[in-house]
């Protein structure tokens, strides 16, 4: 039975005849004329219109992926039209953090404060998370979100081997963990248009839903004496030497002695650090969750199932995931998904959408007549090459995807928030019991990492370039002989790279087997990226070796003698190992 009936479609209306209208002349006598009445239009509304708002859409909250009607797509589209079309995103950022010289006790803002916490956590999605880590550790924490803190309904992919990440920190506890698992699904697939296919075991696997996890993580966090203000969304953020005070809009002041940005990729404390720069590359995702799939026990990780194509007034290269939903055995979520530089003529994610509809019938073997979709589902996830953020101002520390610790390429905020997890709530009660609080030693918990910045050279790889001698063919060409060559070389290379972790080693002989076996396909990768970026990369390549050194001989002679040092020298070295380590992929382990 079809479900996805078309909508009625508003033409032209057909011109009235003229009537009469009247008008005083000059000369003060009644004279009357005839005015053809102009038709007007209204524009027929798109596919995607269409079956967006034939769709039942409640309970939309925070965090990317969170809002799935209409309305808010146009909204994000017309956030997307701006980033594109300004030589910079706001000319002047709104200045949400000011820097107050003197004690809180002295200021006008003194015994304002209804609360007052050892850590603050502004956005509560992904921030319940690391509230919660802290929590652990007997800080007084509390959580300012501004709608209600619950998990959005699509759900997220990760390994349980990621997940296990949060029972070591002790944010949950495993039992907790199974309880959110609303799918599972072996092999997992990644391919690239007619040059073969290779498959994976637990790589995505899982499907997570996040209003159980999140439920049960707030659930700990409240046990735990954590306090959650709802409905709560900051407005300006004051900075004194002994404390930070936020102000929320609704006129309420917290005061605590560090505040964590947990408020995602268009944080406005963000926006005030970086000053309005236009994101170095954006990564367009567009999919929907339906019911009607026979075949759903496999996921893709990564497909592509053709070459660059044209989509509205840009060539994108389209790639593909897709996951078995834990709503039902023929429900499926699919994605497809395409890197971007922010330009004039980027797509719409409307444009997208409608590219959406006529593609992923013919990738997944199905009609779209013979789909009930659920929801539909959109985002845009911006990324700087300066990442991650260094901490601009004293007591206040980006987390998660506000800190662009995310990778450039997979933009996996989660499965970076569990790897991550364990370093930042360590390093956090250290600065916070320490009294490590300014800029400097915060920025040490944020520290550069050349495997993430060596990720760039991968998302300019991917990116369709508007013109170019390059054929249409070379991006899946590319990526086809480098995970060819990755499944030779085996699961060291494979799966920390399916996992978002660059190392070394393994990115070393991965680039030599490719030259090896098809050395013909320099040139178009040197035309394709180009030479500025490849220079660029060599530099962060160069400081993936020195670190992965540095981690391998030199923290083993230094690690037995941080303790022996002052406690701010121990604090800092402590988190030079620790940029060693992850900043060479080499916290990953098979």
């Amino acid at each position: 039975m079809a479900v996805l009936q078309p909508g009625p479609v508003s033409g032209f209306l057909r011109p009235s005849p003229p009537f009469r209208r009247e008008r005083t002349s000059s000369r003060g006598r009644r004279v009357f004329c005839l005015q053809q009445q102009v038709p007007t239009t209204t524009a027929a509304p798109t596919r995607t219109q269409r079956i967006m708002e034939s769709i039942s859409v409640s309970g939309e909250v925070g965090g990317a992926g969170g809002a799935y009607s209409y309305g808010a797509l146009k909204r994000l589209d017309r956030v997307w039209s701006s980033i594109c079309s300004a030589e910079r995103v706001a000319q002047e950022p709104q200045e949400v953090v000011t820097r107050t010289q003197g004690l809180l006790s002295k200021s006008d803002l003194a015994g304002k404060a209804i609360d007052t916490f050892d850590v603050l956590v502004c956005g509560g999605t992904l921030g319940i998370f690391i509230a919660t880590a802290l929590s652990c550790k007997g800080l007084r924490v509390g959580v300012v979100e501004r709608n209600i803190l619950k998990g959005r309904e699509q759900e997220w992919n990760i390994s349980k081997k990621e997940l296990l990440e949060l029972v070591e920190v002790g944010v949950l506890a495993e039992e907790d963990i199974d309880r959110a698992v609303a799918a599972k699904f072996n092999p997992n697939r990644c391919g690239f248009e007619g040059k073969g296919e290779i498959w994976v075991e637990d790589i995505l696997n899982l499907g997570i839903s996040p209003v159980k996890l999140i439920e049960n993580v707030r659930e700990r966090f409240t046990s735990l004496g954590g306090i959650i203000f709802e409905g709560c969304s900051l407005s300006r953020l004051y900075i004194f030497d002994d404390a930070a005070v936020l102000q929320a809009a609704d006129g309420n002041v917290l005061a605590s002695r560090l505040v964590i940005d947990a408020t995602g990729n268009f944080s406005p404390i963000v926006k005030q650090i970086r000053g309005g720069m236009k994101p170095d590359g954006v990564c367009l995702v567009v999919g929907s969750c339906a019911r009607g799939f026979s075949n759903n026990s496999t996921s893709d990780v990564i497909y592509s199932s053709s070459s660059v194509k044209q989509v509205g007034e840009s060539k994108v290269q389209l790639f593909w995931e897709a996951f078995p939903a834990g709503s039902g055995p023929e429900d499926r979520t699919t994605y497809m998904f395409s890197y971007v530089d922010p330009q004039p003529r980027c797509p719409k994610l409307e444009e997208l959408l409608e590219a959406y509809w006529d593609l992923m019938p013919k990738y997944q073997g199905v009609s779209l007549d013979d789909l009930k979709i659920s929801r539909v589902i959109y985002g845009i996830f911006p990324t700087y090459r300066e990442s991650p953020l260094p901490a601009a101002f004293d007591r206040v520390l980006q987390f998660g995807d506000a800190s662009g610790i995310q990778s450039p390429v997979s933009f996996g905020g989660f499965g970076s928030l569990t790897r991550h997890l364990g370093r930042l709530s360590d390093g956090i009660y250290e600065a916070i019991t320490g009294d490590f609080l300014d800029s400097h030693s915060l920025s040490l918990l944020n520290p550069y990492m050349p495997n993430l910045s060596a990720s760039w050279l991968f998302q300019r790889a991917m990116s369709a370039k508007q013109r170019t001698s390059v054929s249409s063919d070379f991006i899946n060409e590319l990526l086809s002989i480098n995970f060819q060559c990755m499944q030779k070389l085996g699961d060291p290379v494979l799966r920390p790279f399916l996992q978002d972790v660059i190392q070394f080693w393994p990115l070393t002989k991965t680039l030599g087997l490719v030259m090896i076996t098809k050395p013909q396909i320099l040139p178009s990768i040197f035309n394709q990226v180009g030479i500025p970026v490849l220079l660029d990369w060599s530099r962060h390549f160069f400081m993936l070796g020195s670190y992965t050194f540095l981690s391998t001989f030199i923290d083993p002679l230094i690690r037995p003698m941080v303790n022996s040092f002052p406690p701010k020298t121990k604090y800092e070295w402590k988190r030079n190992l620790e940029a060693w380590k992850y900043g060479a992929g080499l916290d990953y382990e098979l």
